[in-house]
């Protein structure tokens, strides 16, 4: 949404809580209000979590048009309330009301209608840009983790764990959704000029961690981790505009590259963009498949946790860790990456197969088994060097260990030290992390037990405390 690293918006400790005074600071201009200056009509739907102090902090004062869906970073997709820093209350929005009235409804399936209903009802004279941001498969509350339509779940009884079958599930779910989407785009016409991403913001959290079951296997970490298993995230992007097509792409990128990037595809003048923006433009490279300019990417600082990670080209430096080391090996499963027992009928058969056979643009079998094998990481069964970054910082070479797997620093020590010597000069250049204490004021059960834009209304939060207290 910014284009910056998190160490340039104080973003870059922990998570941001509903009872946090704070939020994206509002001195940052986001993506879709750029996108505003080019006539485009922004919708989110979904998950926000980017503040939701004030109104100001929310997505309707942000540059969005409308917006269906939570404020915080998570809730539970059947009774939409999120238990959060021991509170609790009802976190689904239509616009700025309480949407008392999705109750029930599993938030997937809101994110898929809603999708869909603002591509019908849209005026494709003017561009569009939507935001489609899941809940799944996020971990839930503490009652019930992974919710999944129970139909769903017992189509799947042949994944003999149970927490696997239910995040399965949930994934069933937002594929399915998916194809919705892909087919009113179609029906619209508006397919064959789309950009569409696929993106993430962190690696799975994997075998128990926040009580989930994802596999970044056979990567290293999870999410929260800034192992390449916490911070390499799975992507796509899909267009007719793409002149390189129906390969796996080796180029870098990082997530704050989405900004200028998409924006350069929108055709905004550049020229015009922010000098302190981190992210670059990679439009062209992804057009046509070149390497791109990108050579670091500052995975985060965190000097409250102590965890640091750079990588240079090839190179990657991890200094700390969080979790005390807890989670810093391999998790699987491994899952199944035979392509012999893949299901290529699923892929031909189903509404988004459909869609872009109707444009020509959906690859063969062979080619869609070619692109399967080029996709799968693969590691080498190496030695295993012992790193421990609590004690000392760990190098890896990621082009021939992604796994993260041998340790080079004693081997490599003035590559290491150039590392090092970036990270500090990036640390030079943070500011101080926005965190805040949470605020007990913003409690839901002081605004009918939901999350609540409380800062708007602090000052008669006072006087109708004080008039009670004084009536006491």
């Amino acid at each position: 949404m910014t284009g910056k690293y998190p160490i340039h918006t104080g973003m870059q400790h922990a998570v941001l809580y509903g009872m946090e005074p704070r939020g994206l600071p509002l001195t940052e201009k986001l993506l879709p209000q750029y996108l505003k200056e080019l006539g485009y009509k922004n919708h989110i739907y979904g998950k926000w979590h980017l503040g939701s102090y004030t109104r100001k902090h929310t997505p309707l004062e942000r540059g969005f048009d409308s917006h269906v869906g939570f404020w915080t970073g998570h809730h539970h997709m059947f009774d939409h309330t999120a238990v959060e820093t021991n509170a609790w209350g009802l976190d689904m929005r239509r616009g700025f009301d309480v949407a008392y009235d999705l109750h029930g409804y599993y938030t997937t399936h809101v994110i898929r209608d809603e999708s869909v209903a603002a591509i019908r009802a849209h005026n494709t004279s003017q561009p569009m840009f939507l935001y489609v941001s899941h809940a799944a498969t996020h971990s839930a509350n503490p009652y019930d983790f992974l919710p999944a339509p129970d139909e769903t779940v017992e189509r799947l009884a042949g994944i003999s764990n149970y927490s696997r079958r239910k995040f399965a599930a949930m994934l069933t779910e937002l594929d399915q959704s998916i194809g919705a989407i892909i087919v009113a785009l179609s029906e619209r016409g508006m397919l064959d000029n789309s950009i569409i991403v696929f993106s993430t913001d962190n690696g799975g959290p994997a075998e128990g961690f926040n009580n989930n079951a994802a596999s970044n296997w056979p990567l290293r970490g999870t999410k929260n981790t800034l192992w390449e298993g916490g911070v390499r995230g799975a992507g796509c992007i899909w267009s007719p505009l793409i002149e390189e097509k129906r390969r796996v792409s080796h180029q870098i990128m990082h997530i704050s590259d989405w900004l200028p990037t998409l924006l350069d595809a929108a055709g905004y003048d550049m020229n015009m963009l922010p000098s302190n923006l981190d992210g670059i433009s990679v439009w062209p490279q992804l057009r046509n498949g070149d390497v791109t300019r990108r050579h670091e990417i500052l995975h985060n600082i965190d000097d409250i946790w102590g965890s640091a990670a750079l990588t240079v080209d090839d190179w990657k430096v991890v200094k700390g860790t969080n979790y005390e080391g807890k989670w810093d090996a391999w998790y699987g499963p491994a899952g199944d990456h035979d392509t012999k027992s893949y299901n290529l009928s699923s892929i031909f058969g189903c509404p988004t197969g459909k869609a872009l056979s109707k444009l020509k643009m959906l690859p063969p079998e062979e080619e869609i088994i070619k692109l399967r094998r080029e996709a799968t990481v693969q590691c080498a069964n190496g030695t295993r060097n012992k790193c421990n970054p609590l004690e000392s910082p760990c190098l890896f070479d990621l082009f021939n260990d992604p796994c993260e797997f041998e340790n080079l620093a004693d081997q490599y020590p003035d590559i290491l030290e150039v590392l090092l010597k970036k990270l500090s000069d990036y640390n030079a250049t943070a500011v101080p992390p926005g965190n805040l204490p949470l605020d007990s004021r913003g409690d839901p059960r002081f605004w009918g037990y939901t999350w609540h834009n409380f800062g708007d209304e602090l000052a008669m939060f006072e006087v109708e405390h004080m008039t009670e207290s004084v009536g006491e």
